[in-house]
C-alpha cells in the first residue's frame, strides 16, 4: 500500500537542494515508525527553505519520500485569512497526492490536516486520522469541527484515533474511536535509560522543563517558584528546553525574580541533547495549563527516571499516577510545596523514580506502531507487499 501523510507540521528542505528534510519534535520519529507499515509513504507538509532551526532530526524511513508544499503565510488569524489563498497553491498538489495514494493519513487538529481529511473524504480514500491534541476539550471552532467530523465518518474503511487514554471510551456518539498513546522512545533506548537514580541531596536539586515555551505551558510558574524553593535548596537550579513565542518573557521574568544565575535556558535542542538533559536533572516541572492530549515529553522524562510535577490536564493524572503529584491548584505556593514533597523523602523519590521508569516503559515507539498497524490491517488487510 502507498500511504499519503497530510500534516500542518513545519519542516526544513535542505538550502544545497539535498533531499535531507528536517523537522523538529516527536514528529519524524513517529512518521518513520509508521512508514515501516507500508510499502511505500509520501508526506505532505509545508516546508520552508530559509535558516533551519537548532535540534532538527532528519525526516527518514521505509521508502519515504516528501512531496513539499509551501508555507502558509502568518499566525492564528492572519493565517486563517490567508488559508484560501495557500490552498490555491497547494490544493492540485494535495489532490494529485492523494489520488496516487491507496489510503491517507491526517494528523489533527489543524488546518492542512483537516483539509487532507476533507479531500480523501471527496476523492472516497480510506482514511487514518490522529486527534493529537486534547479530545476532551475543544478551544476553538475548528477543533469542535474537526472532532464532530471524526465521530461522523468513523467507521466502514475509516480507522480514527484519539490521543490519550481511560477506562472509557473516547466518544459516546460513536465507540469506533480508539484511544492511542504517543511515544518517541524505542525499546532499545528504554532500556538504555532504565538505571537507579540517587536522591538530591545537601541542598541540591535540579528542575527542568522542556517543550514549547507559551504561557499556558507552566515555565513561568516554575520560574517563579524558584525563590521559594531557595529557601528549602539553596542548590536548586532550572533548565528550560525548547523554543517558543514567550521564551523572551521568561528569561526576563528569571532577571525580575533575580535568579538568572539558576536558570540554564537551551532552546531546542536535538532529541539525544535532551534525554542528556533530562539524565542529569532530578525532576520535571510540567504544571501545564495547556490543551495536551498525551505529552510524549512527559514519557521521556519519566523513562529517565524523573519524578514528576504536573497538572490535572488530560491523561496526566493517571500516566503520573504514583509518579509524581498531579496538582488541581497550579499556583506558586502549590507547585513549590509538591516539588519539595517528591524531594523530600529520599525513599519516596526512589519509590517515584523506579515507578516513573517502570510506568514509561509501557509506552515504547514499536508499541506504539503496532497498535496503529494492528486496527488498520484488521480494516484494511495487509498493509505491506508479502507481510
Amino acid at each position: 500500500m502507498r500511504l499519503a501523510i497530510i500534516s500542518h507540521k513545519r519542516c526544513w528542505r535542505p538550502s544545497d537542494g539535498g533531499t535531507s528534510f528536517t523537522t523538529d519534535g516527536g514528529f519524524p520519529f513517529q512518521v518513520r515508525a509508521i512508514a515501516e507499515l507500508f510499502d511505500e509513504t509520501v508526506l505532505l507538509v509545508p516546508c520552508t527553505s530559509g535558516p533551519s532551526a537548532p535540534g532538527l532530526t532528519a525526516l527518514q524511513g521505509r521508502h519515504l519520500s516528501v512531496a513539499p508544499l509551501t508555507e502558509p503565510d502568518g499566525h492564528d488569524l492572519r493565517r486563517k485569512i490567508g488559508f484560501p489563498l495557500w490552498l490555491l497553491r497547494n490544493g492540485l498538489h494535495l489532490v494529485r497526492q492523494a489520488k496516487r495514494a491507496d489510503v491517507l493519513h491526517t494528523p489533527v487538529p489543524g488546518d492542512i490536516g483537516l483539509m487532507g481529511m476533507l479531500i480523501g473524504l471527496i476523492l472516497r480514500k480510506p482514511l487514518f486520522v490522529r486527534h493529537c491534541g486534547n479530545w476532551l476539550q475543544q478551544a476553538t471552532a475548528a477543533e469542535r469541527l474537526c472532532k464532530w467530523l471524526m465521530e461522523r465518518v468513523v467507521g466502514g474503511r475509516h480507522v480514527m484515533f484519539a490521543t490519550g487514554g481511560g477506562t472509557e471510551q473516547p466518544s459516546d456518539q460513536n465507540p469506533r474511536i480508539q484511544w492511542i498513546f504517543s511515544s518517541t522512545l524505542t525499546e532499545a533506548e528504554l532500556d538504555a535509560l532504565d538505571t537507579e537514580r540517587r536522591p538530591p541531596t545537601g541542598g541540591r536539586l535540579r528542575l527542568i522543563t522542556a517543550g514549547r515555551q507559551e504561557r499556558e505551558k507552566g515555565t513561568g510558574v516554575t520560574i517563579e517558584s524558584l525563590p521559594l524553593l531557595l529557601k528549602q535548596r539553596p542548590l536548586v537550579t532550572l533548565d528550560v528546553l525548547g523554543d517558543g513565542m514567550h521564551l523572551q518573557e521568561f528569561k526576563e521574568l528569571a532577571r525580575t525574580l533575580q535568579v538568572s544565575d539558576r536558570v540554564r535556558f537551551h532552546g531546542n535542542v536535538s532529541h539525544a541533547t535532551l534525554l542528556e538533559q533530562f539524565r542529569a536533572a532530578d525532576l520535571f516541572c510540567f504544571p501545564t495549563r495547556a490543551s495536551e492530549g498525551f505529552p510524549k515529553v512527559v514519557i521521556e522524562a519519566m523513562a529517565c527516571g524523573l519524578p514528576v510535577v504536573t497538572s490535572q490536564v488530560s491523561v496526566l493524572p493517571s500516566l503520573t499516577r504514583e509518579c509524581g503529584i498531579a496538582l488541581g491548584d497550579l499556583s506558586v505556593a502549590s507547585v513549590t510545596a509538591a516539588v519539595l514533597q517528591c524531594v523530600a523523602e529520599p525513599e519516596t523519590y526512589s519509590r517515584m523514580s523506579g515507578r516513573a521508569r517502570q510506568t514509561a516503559r509501557e509506552y515504547s515507539l514499536e508499541r506504539w506502531r503496532d497498535t496503529i498497524g494492528g486496527s488498520l490491517r484488521s480494516v484494511w488487510g495487509p498493509l505491506r507487499s508479502g507481510v
